[in-house]
């Protein structure tokens, strides 16, 4: 059975997921998705749409989408990252995108359907297509709605990897899931913009939030200093001296990587009692990126 042909209105990164895809799935799965674009493309009704979306999975399955160049999706939309992606989250990416390519007045309406029913791996998907999609900033609503799900597989859908918060986020947003990140464990390093939206009311947070794990016995995420230690303020300057003067060398490090970002000069006089973890960072033997998980 001949293929139809693929349609040429697709966007680049519809076009891009396709090409990933027809390398992937065997012609049985292929033949499915290409049909259901095609039935996009000529006018297919939302409900057989929305019905094609919660079948992705049982037609393509659930492997590894296994791109061999991983960053090519950093060059349509930079800070994306498809390298966790997988077959069927990949597939849903492609049939929102084909939707919005041919229903541009209305789409918005039709996935903010999908994501008041979706079950957990709809969501992750459809919070992972986010930034593809055009004026993505009409969907910050359905968006914001993610840093409050109790689905850690969700949240990092929408946290890690993902340019979106970063982009469209209001400061009181993008502080709240930055500190929910802390709270479900996940790593600071994979969330998109991590530096660039650090703000002072998002420190003193922070600082609070390790003050609170420090009372009760428990450990803080060296990862956490990274952000709040360009904007600690002189009276938060005893959680640099604590983190300096730590017996644990993963939290010296941090204070000193903390220190060496702060403009505080009482922070690099704390600095300079640790003159080889200095020497480390002078030298770019020690960044932040020691304490990124793989």
């Amino acid at each position: 059975m001949q293929l139809p042909t693929l349609v040429s209105g697709l966007a680049p990164a519809a076009m891009l997921l396709y090409s990933c895809l027809e390398r992937r799935l065997n012609d049985t799965a292929f033949r499915w998705l290409n049909e259901t674009v095609h039935q996009i493309e000529e006018g297919a009704s939302e409900r057989l749409f929305i019905a094609r979306f919660s079948a992705v999975p049982r037609q393509l399955g659930k492997s590894d989408l296994d791109l061999v160049d991983k960053d090519v999706f950093d060059r349509i939309h930079p800070g994306l990252s498809l390298k966790h992606w997988s077959l069927d989250q990949a597939g849903r990416a492609l049939l929102v995108l084909a939707w919005a390519d041919y229903h541009p007045d209305s789409y918005v309406s039709t996935v903010e359907k999908l994501f008041s029913a979706a079950e957990m791996g709809e969501l992750v998907a459809l919070y992972q297509v986010l930034p593809l999609l055009p004026h993505p900033d009409r969907l910050l609503n359905p968006a914001i709605d993610g840093i409050r799900t109790n689905m850690t597989a969700v949240f990092n859908a929408l946290t890690l990897n993902n340019p979106y918060p970063a982009e469209y986020f209001s400061e009181d947003a993008w502080n709240q899931l930055v500190l929910k990140a802390l709270f479900v464990g996940s790593p600071l390093h994979a969330i998109v913009g991590l530096d660039r939206r650090a703000n002072p009311k998002l420190a003193r947070m922070l600082s609070d939030y390790a003050h609170e794990r420090w009372a009760a016995g428990r450990s803080v995420n060296p990862e956490l200093w990274r952000v709040a230690a360009p904007y600690l303020e002189r009276d938060r300057i005893d959680d640099l001296t604590r983190l300096i003067s730590s017996s644990d060398s993963q939290e010296q490090k941090a204070g000193a990587l903390a220190c060496a970002a702060s403009l505080l000069p009482e922070a690099q006089a704390l600095l300079a009692q640790v003159p080889h973890l200095q020497q480390q960072i002078q030298h770019g033997e020690l960044s932040w990126n020691h304490f990124a998980l793989p």
